[in-house]
């Protein structure tokens, strides 16, 4: 069962990144009736992430009710990684898993609620930094660059970072 809800948040994870990225009608924290799935696949603009959720098969764990919070970066995001990284990891489905659950938090917070918090809980089991840093909201090294765009099953702060968790 614990699987399931990480499998969920991931998914919910790499939607709302897809949403956020490409989706400017949701900016300024209005709701949408579309859930962070439906969301991100009508923007169009997280193809890496979107490619990222359906090989490590969390797709369907995103049309889960929630709420989830998700970092979302973006595909420029991705492209910041170091050669090879990306292909790496489509090819190592846990690895992958636990880089997009470390992503996502369970609970819908908004950015009024991120800017007061020192780290969050994800749901690959390790914490996320919280700063502000020169008036941006910084999530470990990622700067969010959107913030609270809404579904209905949660929320997203587009990111401009992959976030990558420590090995423990």
């Amino acid at each position: 069962m614990k699987n399931a809800g990480k499998t969920a948040l991931v998914t919910l994870f790499t939607i709302a990144l897809f949403v956020v990225v490409s989706s400017t009608t949701f900016a300024g924290g209005k709701k949408s009736s579309k859930n962070i799935v439906e969301t991100a696949v009508s923007a169009g603009n997280f193809n890496t992430l979107a490619t990222a959720l359906a090989e490590a098969g969390l797709v369907d764990a995103l049309q889960q009710e929630g709420p989830f919070t998700v970092f979302a970066p973006t595909d420029e995001a991705f492209s910041k990684l170091p050669k090879g990284t990306l292909e790496s990891l489509l090819k190592d489905k846990e690895a992958l898993k636990k880089i997009l659950l470390y992503h996502v938090i369970s609970g819908k917070v908004m950015a009024s609620d991120v800017v007061n918090l020192n780290s969050a809980a994800t749901l690959q089991g390790n914490d996320v930094k919280i700063n502000v840093k020169d008036g941006n909201v910084m999530i470990n090294n990622a700067k969010v660059i959107a913030a609270d765009v809404s579904a209905s099953n949660g929320v997203i702060h587009v990111i401009d970072t992959v976030l990558i968790p420590d090995n423990d």
